[in-house]
């Protein structure tokens, strides 16, 4: 082989070897896109798999024949059990393996297999969302240093209530039972709720506060049942305070001749009187009620061993109207001196609810002058404000009423 030959032979070997490279390198190119449609592929692979485990689920769920509620009976020593179907009537059925047997209580709502009426599960505790609506808190912020001039009655509260909670020992010691229930009676703005907050924030007690109104129902049963719930409500919070405000709502005298309306707000009542009666006197369960018209209460509701103890608020007297202004006016930026004394001495048969109210006017007397305090001045026009517009409602309730 001569020179050019070679060199011939050189220059075709190098562009083979160039075209293999550019096709190696496209082979690369090739395998990478390949690599990446696999890792789609399988990613979407995978999203099916889950879509299609998860459509079978749904479809297994919508096989699953329905379940009947029920509540149960009794447990008897076999392990059966007696439950009451929402169909109606009892039956003696047994429980799935899986159901934990110290979980069926008299009283517990179950689902019941349609078909054999076995016991499926056992149901969370459900309450009517008016009774979940009822207001309560954990503990309250009010302390008795809140309750100006109310002295007697806060001792009283104590002994009934207070005592039960954090010393029940000294009952048990003497020998006697503490009252089951305290009625607070006074005028409106007397400090009643703020009296029974207190002494929740004293027990640590959970507080659980319904208007007796709000008790009062449409249909048959229906208020029974929400006095029933609110007190398993409270045995739930314990230990916790039930305050039920206007008891004369659902606890009035019951009459011979009522309407069907009438008859229903005494099946309320009378669950309530069954309630009171129920549960023990030294429980974790306090119970107070508020009214200011007990002279038409129902007599059972005063009997003793039920509102034992019927504590009277009064309105305050000019010392404890010193005292409740000087509460109010503990958070409120003051100027000068405020002489309380000639500032109550105008306001026979206010309440504490008044006097809050000219502490009220008072700071919005000064916030309309554009002042960030408040001068004696303005507690005097509030006043004459506030005790105007009582005599002016006064005035009107009997226009109204004669």
């Amino acid at each position: 082989m001569n020179d050019d030959e070679g060199e011939e032979f050189f220059v075709k070997l190098s562009e083979r070897i160039v075209h293999l490279e550019n096709r190696n390198e496209k082979l690369l190119e090739t395998s990478k896109h390949m690599a990446g449609e696999k890792r789609f592929v399988e990613d979407e692979l995978g999203k099916l798999r889950r879509e299609a485990k998860r459509l079978r689920a749904e479809l297994d769920r919508l096989k699953t024949p329905p379940l009947i509620i029920g509540d149960v009976r009794d447990v008897l020593t076999d392990g059966r059990v007696i439950v009451k179907s929402s169909t109606g009537p009892d039956f003696i059925v047994h429980a799935a393996d899986y159901v934990d047997p110290d979980s069926l209580i008299v009283g517990a709502r179950v689902a019941l297999n349609k078909q054999t009426l076995a016991v499926m599960g056992v149901l969370p505790q459900s309450y009517d969302p008016l009774v979940l609506g009822a207001e309560v808190i954990e503990r309250p912020t009010v302390t008795y240093d809140d309750v100006g001039g109310l002295e007697d009655v806060i001792r009283e509260v104590r002994e009934a209530v207070e005592d039960p909670l954090l010393k029940p020992e000294l009952f048990k010691k003497v020998g006697i039972e503490p009252p089951r229930g305290v009625l607070l009676v006074g005028p409106p703005g007397t400090g009643k709720t703020l009296l029974a907050k207190a002494v929740s924030n004293r027990t640590k007690a959970t507080f659980i506060r319904l208007v007796g109104s709000e008790l009062v129902q449409k249909y048959i049963g229906e208020g029974a049942r929400l006095v029933r719930e609110l007190f398993e409500l409270g045995e739930e919070r314990a230990p916790s305070i039930v305050f039920i405000d206007e008891m004369d709502a659902i606890g009035a005298k019951r009459l011979e001749m009522a309407t069907s309306g009438d008859r229903e707000v005494q099946r309320t009542l009378m669950q309530l009187l069954a309630e009171m009666d129920g549960f023990e006197p030294l429980s974790n369960v306090r119970i107070i009620g508020a009214t200011n018209r007990p002279d038409i209460l129902d007599a059972a509701l005063l009997r003793p061993g039920r509102f034992d103890r019927i504590i009277d608020i009064p309105l305050p007297d000019h010392k404890a109207r010193i005292e409740i202004f000087e509460i109010h006016t503990r958070e409120i930026n003051i100027q000068g001196e405020v002489d309380y004394d000639a500032l109550t001495s105008k306001m026979e048969g206010s309440t504490g609810a008044d006097i809050k109210a000219i502490c009220t006017e008072a700071g919005m007397f000064a916030i309309r002058e554009n002042r960030d305090y408040v001068m004696y001045e303005d507690f005097l026009r509030g006043r004459e404000k506030v005790i105007e517009e009582s005599l002016d409602s006064g005035r009107e309730s009997g226009a109204m009423f004669a």
